[in-house]
């Protein structure tokens, strides 16, 4: 167990590709935490598709031992934390558990909207914060106007950034003793009786539940009796350890050290996210603040493909709620797809992401639906319900009027691409806030509609900066909308999977682009077929689908016309009645390319 004095807790934030990690990778290799030949680059990205994609997605721990020119040990606990505005929780969570922030800042971007962000909550949750400007080595870094902007924008002191290069190695040395030197050393009593704070939990196959834990006070043992306050649910603690990034088993873990438990942990639904761990025959009167719940604002149906894997898709998203407690799932029929899940994500990427994990760590092949976001719906008999599903809309007599919500939207731009972002945000339903200028580079606030923002906001604003504008929001306030429900009918048959609201000026141009697309997809029939959008009972856009003709009078030679024509009436005859009724098929490829729009 180490001594409070020298324990130094910290979290690493700053923008997407900033290079966190890669800072990280350097930390641990100049504290010795691994051996050269051990190290690879973003050691602390464990998932594969973290790796693939080169941003981080969990926020990850590790302990290492450094020794400081005054011939003190120091043990920091570092946290590395994702950029993405997605992941935002993950961040919250990682400042909670920590007493200081190691911002970093791109010597050649400089600072960014999420760097902003991230340096806002670090300030709400107390930090000392130590700032550094990484990727000095390149040719296009300018320190002294990143330093500058720092001032300006942020509003920390520029100069005493320190300069490092996380990809050569330069100026490691300097952040570590600035660490030791500028953060505090955590608060805590051994003394008093066991109180923890559950920061994160995930499954292992071979170790069943593991929880990573920051002890507040107390500590905690091996075969000690626990007890998680918020299900007081009773453990005996079976194993300790911390990561250095290795496993490495310890006996104890005192006041301000951050490790890992195991203790058979049976149910999911006992590892809450931000409960207080305390001993169960002396335990703490006040339980910890624990953090505030994520509000998913993005919502979307999960489906296996094969109706058989439901109880699969249960299991897997229980064992990904317990290592991403931000986001919510619950069960849901559709018609045309059967059994599956309604799902809430923090934002599109956040919901790309836990559908590509269900299907490489768990081996699922899913059908999702057209993401949508959470609507207020006064009713006519002044009942307010919260719609998650677009499928689930009262008929329109009974609805008084229906609420969105809109988000606080921050984009920093460089000048040259400003017209193009306000003619994006404007046709986006926008509304502008405020507009400054730090150095070359704008910075815009605009109110603006999730439901627009959901789709590809964030695609075509990279496109149309050629990648150079950063995004970051918070959900501002609901608003009253005139929105409208689209309907998608394949041969007058309603298919649920495909409804979606949307605005009433933008409703026809959905309908029609997604009939044309189903046209495209769906096979030929023997009959002709109807694809509509509708908004009600009203029909708004429309493609027909051709019938395979077969050629019933291939045998008739020669004779009278009459016979021909009888043959011609008896094919249209029985084409009617299929069309009456006949059960259209739509392909599972034609819901993922039609839900792509």
């Amino acid at each position: 167990m180490s001594n409070i004095k020298h324990i130094r807790n910290f979290s690493i934030i700053a923008h997407i590709d900033h290079g966190k990690s890669t800072l990280a990778d350097r930390l641990i290799q100049v504290c010795g935490g691994l051996e050269d030949r051990e190290m690879k680059e973003q050691i602390l990205d464990n998932m594969e598709i973290e790796r693939e994609r080169g941003i981080t997605i969990k926020a990850q721990t590790v302990r290492l031992k450094y020794k400081h020119d005054d011939g003190i040990i120091y043990t920091l606990n570092l946290m590395d934390t994702p950029g993405h505005v997605d992941f935002s929780y993950e961040v919250s969570r990682s400042l909670s558990a920590c007493e200081g922030s190691l911002l970093v800042v791109d010597a050649s971007q400089g600072v960014e909207a999420q760097t902003l962000a991230n340096v806002y909550q670090a300030i709400d949750a107390n930090h000392e914060i130590v700032t550094v400007l990484n990727k000095i080595d390149l040719p296009a870094s300018e320190p002294e106007r990143v330093r500058k902007q720092i001032d300006e924008v942020i509003g920390l002191p520029g100069e005493d950034a320190i300069e490092v290069s996380a990809k050569t190695g330069q100026g490691i040395k300097d952040v570590l003793s600035d660490l030791v030197n500028t953060l505090p050393c955590p608060a805590g009593d051994e003394g008093k009786s066991l109180k923890a704070m559950l920061v994160d939990s995930w499954y292992d196959p071979y170790l069943g539940i593991l929880t990573l834990i920051r002890v507040v006070d107390g500590k905690i043992f091996k075969g000690q009796k626990i007890r998680f306050m918020s299900t007081n649910a009773n453990y005996t603690v079976e194993s300790l350890g911390v990561f250095t990034p290795k496993i490495l088993n310890v006996e104890t873990l005192g006041p301000g050290e951050v490790g890992f438990i195991t203790a058979s942990v049976k149910t999911v639904a006992d590892c809450k996210v931000g409960d207080t761990i305390t001993e169960d025959r002396n335990p703490t009167s006040k339980m910890l603040p624990g953090f505030k719940p994520s509000t998913p604002v993005v919502f979307c149906g999960l489906f296996p493909t094969d109706n058989a894997d439901f109880t699969d898709l249960r299991d897997a998203l229980d064992k990904l709620s317990l290592n991403d407690s931000s986001f919510s799932f619950e069960a849901e029929t559709s018609a045309a797809l059967g059994f599956g899940f309604r799902c809430g994500f923090l934002g599109l990427l956040h919901m790309e992401i836990v559908r590509e994990r269900l299907s490489r760590e768990f081996k699922l092949e899913l059908i999702s639906t057209a993401p949508s976001v959470v609507y207020k719906i006064l009713k006519s008999n002044n009942e307010t319900i919260e719609l998650h599903n677009p499928a689930d809309l009262p008929e329109a007599n009974h609805i008084n009027f229906i609420e969105e919500p809109w988000i606080l939207a921050t984009i920093l731009v460089p000048d040259e691409y400003l017209g193009s972002v306000l003619t994006l945000c404007t046709s986006r339903r926008g509304e502008q806030i405020d507009l400054t200028y730090a150095g070359t580079r704008a910075m815009v606030v605009y109110r603006l509609p999730l439901n627009e923002v959901v789709f590809d906001f964030y695609d075509k604003l990279k496109s149309v900066t050629s990648g150079y504008a950063s995004f970051d929001y918070q959900i501002d306030a609901y608003r009253k909308g005139d929105l409208v429900k689209v309907s998608i009918l394949v041969n007058g048959e309603p298919v649920d999977a495909l409804a979606m609201i949307t605005n009433k000026e933008q409703a026809e141009q959905r309908g029609r682009s997604i009939c044309i697309k189903l046209k495209d997809l769906i096979p030929r029939q023997l009959f002709r077929v109807a694809l509509q959008a509708a908004i009600g009972s009203k029909i708004i856009a429309r493609e027909t689908i051709s019938a395979v003709r077969k050629d019933v009078t291939a045998k008739c030679y020669g004779g009278d016309i009459s016979r021909k024509r009888k043959l011609l009436e008896k094919q249209k005859a029985g084409k009617k009645k299929m069309r009456q009724f006949g059960q259209v098929e739509i392909p599972q490829n034609a819901f993922f390319e039609a839900l792509k729009i």
